[in-house]
């Protein structure tokens, strides 16, 4: 049983709403932490009370293991101490996630060389955000073995921490240096700009969602279905709303989680920052699920060795670094090819940029304003779409079919429907970047009061925008509700 859309800002008007009166009697910042852990494992047990004990299990640990690591200096208990947090936890990640795929993959190995092997299989239903709270409750264990932080002492700070309802079940994965000093503090009381921020976050996360993101689901879903019955127009077409309906889903959820987050007074980290705007791909990966590809650098790419050594350990560790960015995503195969061929793509990219500039190349100045205006994001669009057949296709088979469809250009029938839900879609989502844009400008710019607020009036444009937003909100909501495709992860 999950939460549809209703349901959630009634829990979240409600959490609020207790949240509100007990810092209005004056009750201490730990009590209205307490409801919100108490609201946060509610949140959680709501699709199966059951793997409650998963993130018990995952908070106990790290709790402790981050406490004993900080007191000793010695380096052998430092790194045990570590494994053990590391074990548990991708431990637990790998048998809910992974069991099944290694097993099926290893039995499938056997069956080409002629032997069969058969064993009880692990069936269970995948907990919901066990991919995001395990790196989450991760980097806390990390980054005091790296003493970048020290431990929290409040046990109840950290449960926090692990199961903070708003980002638990789809991120943004939170670092503990960056959440954990937030909830340990008494945060300042809710004033009339958080609300303005929190509404406007949330009504333009519902608008990627429900107008956006849903609106393309039907297409991206009839296309992949079977791509071999659509031409190659539409299979094409289908890739491109595919990468705006994944952007739109998941980014919709993080506007709606820091919205959520501001009006408890606790900022969340960006996770999307006009990924196709970019003019290379490895810059679309810098700005596509922050948290994510940010946590992968430090936590995996950095202890390779990074970009330091010559350039075939540096794309070894960028592949390294893609496959498990593939892997992370789901237990299949296309996940891994699809991680694959990004991470390949960008070793590509690296070492012809690397080429021209050592033949000092210089682009004159139109040239390199045309790129950046108009070059550079069709490039990263048309690659990202590309590539992009992998993560949706459920089959490496199906998937090299759509692309054999796409670049033999196969005839079919063409569906101007659809081809007209991608023209809005791609309009719709230009205007929100460009809106984001324009907010970032204006926050950078903007006056402070002597306390340090910022002054940020809502203008009638702003009005016309969130109402016209409302309104196609409540028409394009069907009586089906469309899950988060990131739940999934």
């Amino acid at each position: 049983m999950t939460f549809n859309s209703i349901q959630y800002f009634v829990f979240l008007a409600i959490v609020c709403g207790g949240f509100w009166i007990l810092r209005q009697v004056g009750v201490s910042h730990r009590v209205r932490n307490g409801l919100l852990l108490l609201s946060s494992y509610i949140f959680y047990g709501w699709w199966d009370w059951r793997f409650l004990s998963l993130l018990w299990i995952s908070t106990a640990v790290d709790f402790i293991v981050g406490r004993a690591m900080f007191r000793t200096e010695d380096q052998k208990t430092r790194k045990r101490l570590l494994w053990v947090s590391v074990g548990v936890n991708l431990g637990l990640l790998g048998l809910f996630k992974y069991f099944n795929f290694f097993y099926d993959s290893f039995v499938d190995l056997l069956g080409h060389v002629g032997l069969s092997a058969t064993g009880p299989a692990f069936h269970v239903i995948l907990p919901v955000g066990i991919s995001f709270y395990t790196f989450q409750t991760l980097s806390y264990t990390l980054d005091i073995y790296l003493r970048r932080m020290e431990p929290t002492d409040s046990p109840l700070d950290f449960a926090l921490f692990v199961a903070y309802f708003p980002q638990l079940v789809a991120g943004p994965i939170e670092r503990a240096r960056d959440l954990l000093p937030q909830l340990s503090v008494e945060r300042p009381p809710l004033t009339h700009t958080a609300v303005n921020e929190a509404y406007s976050l949330i009504l333009m996360g519902l608008f990627k969602k429900v107008v956006i993101a849903d609106g393309l689901a039907h297409f991206v879903d009839e296309v992949f279905k079977d791509p071999t019955d659509f031409g190659w127009v539409m299979s094409w077409a289908s890739l491109f709303a595919l990468a705006l309906q994944v952007y739109c889903d998941f980014a919709g959820y993080t506007d709606i989680a820091r919205g959520s987050s501001k009006l408890f007074g606790i900022d969340l980290m960006e996770n999307f920052r006009q990924p196709f705007r970019a003019t290379t791909f490895s810059d679309m990966w810098n700005r596509w699920h922050i948290s994510l590809t940010s946590w992968i650098r430090d936590y995996v790419f950095f202890p390779l060795g990074g970009s330091h050594g010559n350039e075939r350990k540096v794309a070894r560790n960028l592949l390294l670094v893609y496959l498990a960015v593939g892997l992370w995503h789901g237990a299949r195969w296309t996940f891994v090819i699809w991680g694959f061929i990004n991470g390949l793509w960008i070793v590509a990219e690296r070492e012809w940029i690397a080429r021209r500039r050592r033949r000092g190349y210089q682009p004159p100045q139109w040239r390199s304003q045309l790129w950046k205006r108009f070059g550079g994001p069709i490039y990263v669009m048309t690659v990202f779409c590309t590539l992009g057949v992998f993560f949706r296709a459920q089959s490496a088979t199906l998937g090299w079919d759509q692309l054999h469809q796409i670049f033999t250009f196969s005839s079919g029938e063409i569906n101007a429907g659809y081809l007209l839900t991608l023209v809005f879609a791609s309009l719709a989502v230009w205007y929100l970047d460009q809106l984001e844009i324009n907010t970032q400008r204006s926050t950078e710019l903007g006056e402070f009061q002597s306390a340090g607020e910022r002054i940020r009036t809502v203008s009638w444009r702003d009005h016309i925008r969130n109402a016209v937003f409302i309104v196609l909100i409540l028409v394009f909501s069907g009586e089906t509700t469309v899950p988060f495709l990131y739940f999934a992860f």
